[in-house]
């Protein structure tokens, strides 16, 4: 069996970060017939440019651009469509963040995982900061009971709903899970052939996780293989430790996964669940006089695009506000 990989890298305004990138996924690839598509999400900063630059003594390496920004998922699938550059289209396909950086063993360790494992969709690796501080990256699928769990952040309700918590921890052994981050994550492409690609509707967050809710229930597995390990800078690209107000298309995205994977009276049960968790929550920080661990706004923004949402042509009138 032929075992070709695409590594793909979709780059926002992060040029010089994605192509030291793009040069540690190239040590990575040694020894493996594959290529490293590298799209520009209409970084409109010059970015494009740079790449396609500083890429020329890189045979291997393609640099794309998008022509619009169309969110995380959208410039994975302009890449993932085009297949390898010399027309063939790859056995599978490594996404890989513009600040991640894989240890050179890291992309065949997941390659062979699949060779070896004929019925696994996805695997994903294991990812440090660069202190060498684990990530979480393993998890469940997001539910009713998981939002109460993760709002209530109360050590009772936590034990009594392990089993629904998304971050399952870090396993220190291979083990199958329902979703891995898309910083660093290997799909077989044959299940991308069963499944489809990523659903443009999400611009950023939930989208791989619904794009493995559809692997898992096509009969695909998905697994975690902390041997491989992935150097990850974290929210580089997305700005996500400067965010003072969680911005709008986290919502939307957040609506979209729960009334596609369970529909319209899910998402609203799931909403529900958060607050009653959240009423939990600001009870014991008024007693315990803790410090709020809710942004501001949020639970305000998460009720209003839960019902805008449910709106007749929401989906076609909705914004994407801060993206």
């Amino acid at each position: 069996m032929s075992a070709t990989v695409l590594t793909v890298i979709v780059n926002y305004k992060s040029a010089e970060m994605a192509l030291k990138s793009a040069q540690a996924a190239e040590r990575a690839m040694a020894g493996i017939d594959g290529a490293i598509t590298i799209v520009d999400n209409d970084s409109q900063d010059g970015s494009y440019d740079y790449l396609r630059d500083h890429t020329g003594g890189m045979p291997r390496v393609q640099v794309l651009q998008s022509g619009h920004n169309g969110g995380f998922g959208s410039g994975n699938n302009i890449a993932i469509r085009g297949g390898l550059p010399d027309g063939r289209q790859p056995d599978f396909i490594y996404l890989l963040n513009p600040d991640a950086f894989p240890d050179a063993d890291a992309i065949t360790l997941l390659r062979e995982h699949l060779l070896q494992n004929p019925q696994t969709g996805f695997v994903g690796s294991a990812v440090e900061g660069e202190d060498g501080t684990p990530h979480e990256v393993a998890f469940r699928f997001p539910s009713v009971w998981s939002e109460f769990e993760a709002a209530a952040n109360t050590g009772i309700i936590t034990r009594m709903l392990y089993k629904y918590r998304v971050p399952v921890g870090f396993p220190q052994s291979t083990c199958r899970v329902d979703w891995c981050t898309g910083a660093s994550v290997m799909f077989r492409r044959a299940t991308l052939d069963q499944i489809g690609l990523f659903d443009e509707t999400f611009f950023l967050y939930f989208e791989e996780t619904e794009l493995c809710h559809r692997a898992w229930a096509a009969g695909w597995g998905g697994a975690y293989l902390p041997q491989a390990k992935v150097m990850h800078i974290g929210s580089a690209s997305t700005g996500m430790q400067q965010w003072t107000r969680v911005p709008r298309y986290w919502f939307d995205s957040r609506a979209h996964y729960f009334r596609k994977t369970g529909g319209a009276g899910y998402l609203v049960l799931a909403t529900l669940s958060y607050m009653l968790g959240a009423s939990i929550w600001k009870l014991r920080r008024v007693v315990e006089r803790k410090e709020d661990r809710i942004p501001p706004h949020f639970l305000r923004d998460l009720v209003a695009c839960t019902f805008q949402t449910l709106m007749p042509g929401a989906a076609a009138t909705r914004g994407r506000a801060g993206a």
